[in-house]
């Protein structure tokens, strides 16, 4: 789907510095937790556009995108400060690392891939699957979304920025055969997802990973 007009329907607080926007889903919009779209529009009379992953478990009437907030970004401060209504023109849904109906999933995230984590575990447990999330940030977003999966039988694990990863995927990989890793994050986190994963006994090689830059 190629440069659609979409509404922003509200934007709202997940936590220190983040915010989660939602957005109407135009006619015959088909994607799942973890693709991402690119999103569009003028601002101080430049047109701005940045790639946002997917964050709600399903498209039906609207999605949500997680967004950090950069206060010397181009694009993130003028979303946070949008009014219900305003457009902005989207493409997409892309990627190939998205949920596609596992009945085990295991996602490690990394400061935004928190988005898409708690939208494919979410996704998953209301399929009748099973989810663990590993997320590492210096500040957690979305901890409300997190409780409530751990509430509602997932595992879920949130570490400190410096804290090692390694224990925690020990803990949520367990190596069936029925089970689909995902990583979320920038480069230097993906490493060190990667080699979680393989210390944990998980294959590295048939994770589904979003690298961010």
């Amino acid at each position: 789907m190629e440069d659609v007009a979409v509404s922003i329907e509200a934007v709202r607080s997940v936590g220190d510095g983040g915010i989660a926007v939602e957005l109407s889903s135009p006619s015959g919009f088909a994607a799942a937790p973890g693709q991402f779209v690119n999103l569009s529009a003028e601002v101080a009379g430049e047109e701005v556009s940045r790639v946002y992953t997917i964050s709600s478990p399903d498209v039906d009437r609207t999605f949500e995108t997680t967004v950090e907030v950069d206060p010397e970004g181009a694009f993130s401060p003028w979303l946070a400060e949008a009014s219900p209504g305003t457009t902005v023109r989207m493409s997409g849904p892309y990627g190939n690392a998205y949920y596609e109906g596992e009945p085990r999933v295991v996602i490690v995230a990394g400061g935004p891939g928190v988005g898409p984590a708690v939208a494919i575990a979410e996704r998953a447990l209301a399929d009748g699957g099973e989810a663990a999330v590993v997320y590492r940030d210096e500040v957690p977003l979305h901890r409300a979304r997190l409780d409530s999966l751990a509430t509602a039988g997932a595992t879920v694990h949130v570490l400190d920025a410096e804290e090692d990863l390694a224990p925690a995927v020990a803990d949520a990989v367990s190596g069936t055969e029925d089970e689909q890793v995902f990583v979320y994050g920038f480069d230097g986190f993906v490493g060190q997802a990667r080699a979680a994963i393989d210390a944990a006994g998980g294959d590295r090689t048939a994770a589904k990973v979003e690298n961010f830059g």
